[in-house]
């Protein structure tokens, strides 16, 4: 007797088969796929003015071959290793503070038993992410302003006015403080969807191995929504050196500039108010090297160590 004959595999449908069969799916991955290919990936073309003399007027990808002149024209200068610092020194604090955060919110949100107080409080903290950076920056200019309401409260407790916006010294915590205000409440998104996937059989078994909330929180929550937190940390690490350029555009001011000036703001103002269009490339190629090499670090990193990565 002849052994039977197993089935024949399917045969494995070509891409133009799944084109023609799925294209109005396909079809939603136009816009998306045209604003990245137009607006971030054309853009890299203009990166070879930084090797080269580019002038206004002139070829788009500048008139004549010059090296690295310019590399080494910001890696001696002193005024760019000082927004070099006060970049690394906001990028830090505010993935510092403003990475923690979202995840704290989160778990406290989580633990919010009344559903109208829970909403109200979650809808109360997502609006400031829904303002504009300029609004953002308009009302922390006028609540830490000379007569401000946060100068009437330290004459009201009969100490002397501070002047914010300024000095110095301030321009970090206040650039954090309102970062932390208008992304925190949007950030816990993520995280509370995270949380929905969590098994609540893990909650039942450490209740009944005598966990309280805390260890609860310790040993289940926290590990449940570990892959999350891994890849927006990675992503995060990746954009250290992107400050916001327009909050620290409105905030800032020459008196500020020795802790506010950034990378970005040192390129418009070098770029654009100058005309050093080369010299600008060149500093923005350096950064965005520097942003590459750290979200490969952390993905590297985090593979080895958790299991989780973006690639």
């Amino acid at each position: 007797m002849a052994p039977r004959r197993g089935r024949r595999p399917a045969a494995r449908r070509t891409w133009r088969q799944a084109l023609r069969r799925d294209w109005q799916l396909y079809s939603l991955a136009v816009l998306p796929l045209a604003f990245f290919l137009v607006f971030r990936y054309l853009p890299m073309i203009g990166n070879v003015i930084a090797f080269r003399r580019f002038e206004p007027g002139g070829s788009i990808l500048g008139e004549q071959w010059v090296g690295l002149r310019y590399v080494r024209m910001f890696l001696t200068d002193p005024t760019f290793w000082q927004v070099f610092t006060n970049t690394l020194w906001l990028g830090a604090l505010t993935l510092l503070f403003c990475f923690p955060v979202p995840i704290v919110l989160a778990l406290l949100f989580n633990e919010v038993r009344t559903r109208a107080l829970k909403r109200f409080v979650q809808s109360v903290s997502y609006l400031p992410h829904f303002l504009s950076v300029v609004i953002v920056a308009g009302i922390t200019t006028q609540m830490l302003a000379a007569d401000g309401p946060v100068n009437q409260a330290l004459e009201s407790l009969g100490r002397a006015p501070v002047a914010f916006l300024q000095e110095p010294g301030w321009f970090r915590t206040v650039f954090v403080g309102s970062e932390i205000w208008q992304t925190a409440g949007w950030g816990t998104i993520l995280y509370l969807a995270a949380l929905t996937t969590i098994d609540e059989d893990l909650y039942e078994a450490a209740r009944i191995d005598g966990a309280g909330r805390w260890r609860q929180i310790w040993h289940v929550t926290l590990p449940g929504i570990r892959p999350t937190m891994i890849t927006l940390l990675i992503l995060n690490i990746g954009t250290f050196m992107a400050v916001g350029f327009e909050k620290v555009l409105l905030l800032y001011n020459p008196l500020t500039y020795p802790t506010a000036d950034v990378i970005s703001t040192y390129l418009y103002r070098t770029g654009v108010e100058s005309n050093s269009f080369s010299y600008a490339a060149a500093i923005g190629l350096f950064e965005a090297v520097i942003g590459l090499v750290l979200i490969a670090s952390a993905n590297l990193l985090s593979r080895r160590t958790v299991g989780t990565s973006l690639w």
